[in-house]
This record gives C-alpha cells, sequence and structure tokens, in this order.
C-alpha cells in the first residue's frame, strides 16, 4: 500500500472470528437481508396498487420504506462478500460510496419523518384545510427535497474527504461510517464544520419539528373527543415508534461511534449490526400491523398467497 495516495484499501476490523463462524454469519445476515428486502418491498407494493392508500401519509411511509431498501443494499451485500473472504477489505472510493449512500439515504429519513409529523398535525388539527394543503403536488416537491437536500449536504464530506490523505488504513467497524474521519492524517476543519452543519439541517432542526408538531397534535387531541384521540393515536404511534428507534440508533452512530472508545470488540459488532439491522426490518412490521390500512389489504395478500 502507498501511504501517499487514496487509491488503497481499507481493512474492516470490526468482524468478530469471521473464519470461524463465516457461514453462520452469512447464513444470518442473508436471512434477514431477504426479510429486510420482501417485507419493505411488500408494504411498498400495496402502497402502489391500491388506491386507496394514495395518500400523503401512505406515499412518506412508501418512501420511508424504500430508503430501508436502499440502505440495506449498500451495506448487506458487501457485508454477505466479506464473511466468504479471508480478508475483510474495501477500496476507498467504495468505501466513500457506502459511506455516502448510508448518511444520504439515512439523513433523508429525518426529513420524512418530519414530513409524516407535518401531514398528521394538518389532518388532525386543520382536517378542512388538509385536501388544500396536502396536495399532490405539495407531496412530490417535499418528496424531492427530502431526498435531494440530504444527497447535496453529503456529497461536500464525501468529496473532500476523497481528496485528503490518509494515515491510517485500518477501520474499526464492518462498514464505512464516519468512522472514516479517524483514518484521515489531518482532521479538516472545513468537513468539520460542515459535518455540523449537516447535523443541524438533516437531524437537529426536523427533530425539533417533529416535537413542535406532536405536541401541538397533543394538545388539540386533549381537549377533543374520544374518537379523535383513538385516530391521532392509531396514525401517530407508528410513526412515533420509528421515530424514536432511529433516533436513538442516530445517536450512537454520531457519537459514540465516531470516538475512540475501548469497546470489546464483539459489544461494537453488536452496536454496529443494530444500526443496520432495528430501522429497516422492524419498519415494515410497525406499519403493516399498525396501520388499519395497510394491515386490511397485508391480510388479504397473505390469505391469497395461501389459497394459491
Amino acid at each position: 500500500m502507498d501511504d501517499g495516495i487514496n487509491a488503497t484499501y481499507i481493512t474492516l476490523d470490526g468482524h468478530v472470528e469471521v473464519s470461524k463462524y463465516r457461514y453462520v454469519y452469512f447464513f444470518i445476515i442473508f436471512t434477514l437481508y431477504i426479510l429486510i428486502i420482501c417485507s419493505n418491498s411488500t408494504i411498498v407494493y400495496l402502497i402502489w396498487i391500491h388506491k386507496n392508500l394514495h395518500e400523503p401519509m401512505y406515499i412518506f411511509i412508501a418512501a420511508l420504506l424504500v430508503n430501508s431498501i436502499v440502505l440495506s443494499t449498500a451495506v448487506y451485500p458487501k457485508l454477505l462478500v466479506d464473511f466468504l473472504s479471508e480478508k475483510q477489505i474495501i477500496s476507498y472510493s467504495a468505501c466513500l460510496f457506502q459511506f455516502y449512500l448510508f448518511y444520504a439515504v439515512g439523513s433523508s429519513e429525518f426529513l420524512l419523518l418530519s414530513a409524516m409529523s407535518y401531514d398528521r398535525y394538518v389532518s388532525i388539527c386543520k382536517p378542512l384545510q388538509y385536501p388544500t394543503i396536502m396536495r399532490k403536488n405539495t407531496v412530490s416537491i417535499i418528496l424531492f427535497f427530502a431526498w435531494l437536500l440530504p444527497a447535496c449536504h453529503i456529497a461536500v464530506p464525501t468529496i473532500l474527504s476523497a481528496e485528503t490523505k490518509l494515515c491510517n488504513f485500518i477501520l474499526k467497524g464492518i462498514f464505512c461510517n464516519n468512522a472514516i474521519y479517524r483514518l484521515q492524517c489531518v482532521t479538516s476543519g472545513v468537513i468539520t464544520i460542515f459535518g455540523f452543519v449537516s447535523l443541524l439541517d438533516l437531524a437537529v432542526l426536523p427533530m425539533l419539528f417533529i416535537i413542535f408538531t406532536y405536541t401541538k397534535i397533543l394538545i388539540i387531541t386533549y381537549k377533543s373527543c374520544k374518537e379523535v384521540r383513538k385516530k391521532a393515536a392509531e396514525t401517530c404511534l407508528p410513526h412515533l415508534l420509528v421515530l424514536i428507534s432511529f433516533s436513538c440508533l442516530s445517536v450512537y452512530d454520531v457519537t459514540v461511534a465516531r470516538v475512540e472508545s475501548n469497546f470489546p470488540k464483539t459489544a461494537r459488532l453488536i452496536m454496529m449490526l443494530q444500526i443496520i439491522l432495528y430501522h429497516p426490518l422492524f419498519n415494515p412490521i410497525i406499519y403493516g400491523l399498525k396501520m388499519k390500512e395497510i394491515s386490511k389489504h397485508l391480510k388479504r395478500l397473505l390469505c391469497q398467497a395461501k389459497l394459491m
């Protein structure tokens, strides 16, 4: 390896006893990946084919699940290859590409969750104005910017990192996350500042907006009748569950994963797997079971599959 150039290979040092358990790891991750693809794709398919699900709330759910598929595909296939390989390595350019996809897609989830909270706010607090505010064009614009803004934000540190000299070629992880900054010889002030701005724009501000909208919903429903409270609980609870789980995992990734620690290798591996496992696996379960209309169509689909 030439220390003077970035077109080199990075060793992924987060794996634990791959040579001993490679086929066990491969089988488990492959099974989980198939489950993630099938479950998320099924809910997206149901939303796509049923016209009564062509509403803003369900369209945002479909977008969130598409994100889960893309995020998992950015990580899982490489993991599977690593389990069957003698050396767990990745080129720096491929590592940056994985980093870009992981954070561009992950950041857009905060924007989509904030769009969902706004949709629920308008639906519950301003029901008469809902058709006027949440039009098809409005939903399309929200989706466009929910994907475009993170893509542009994350592109900047990715491009800057591609031009930065490396002094370390061992990454303490199983995929390329923000730990790639520890590979660089000098921590770039521009990357640090832009990372802070991205964190503020793509996570903190959307989170504050979500807290604000759900607080307003809580106040309105508390003063309303039992039926309104029931409707609010049915539609808002799944979003809150997804938001809480995703926020906890994001906090871990942004803070703990970037700080050098003396965590045992096994503990670090378990935490890294949680980041890429819980959200894409449980989202379709939460929405498939908790959202009444989706659950109804899902039961019909399963019944049809049994009869075939």
